[in-house]
């Protein structure tokens, strides 16, 4: 996307924390890959702080974590472009996890798809944690982070 003015280091910064959100809810899924390979926990460890706030929460306060950014950022015309774009974008990566917990969370129920599942949600984490990465990266970097799909819906939330 061409540029809709500057980017501050600030702005910068602000745009990439929404994608705590996703990548947070998105560990669920790597539960398997983490028994699998203990040594990837380390990596986890600077979001320790982050996962106990996040979790003391509950799920109601989840979603009113979820709703506060869609409302008190996406929809506030005050904030930067940019920091709003991204938040919308960590907002609908989260629904695709969501969406995806409910397609785990019906395979789990047919008898026999364990292996399924494992692969279904290492695949999962793995698509998360690289479309989160990505877009941290190009926040900081002050770039527009195009995911296909999710970006375009975003662009029509995002005036």
């Amino acid at each position: 996307m061409s540029w809709r003015g500057s980017t501050t280091v600030s702005d910068r910064i602000f745009a990439s924390l929404p994608y705590l959100l996703p990548l947070i809810d998105g560990l669920v899924f790597g539960k398997f890959l983490l028994n699998q390979f203990p040594a990837l926990k380390v990596l986890l460890l600077p979001l320790q702080p982050v996962l106990i706030i996040y979790g003391s929460l509950g799920q109601f306060g989840q979603i009113i974590v979820f709703f506060a950014l869609f409302l008190l950022v996406v929809r506030n015309e005050k904030i930067n472009h940019f920091i709003r774009f991204n938040t919308m974008q960590a907002i609908l990566l989260d629904i695709v996890i969501f969406l995806c917990s409910i397609l785990v969370g019906a395979l789990g129920k047919v008898p026999g798809t364990g292996f399924a599942i494992e692969t279904v949600a290492n695949t999962i984490f793995l698509g998360i944690v690289a479309a989160v990465g990505y877009s941290v990266i190009q926040s900081l970097s002050g770039r527009y982070a195009e995911i296909p799909a999710i970006s375009d819906a975003v662009y029509m939330q995002v005036r």
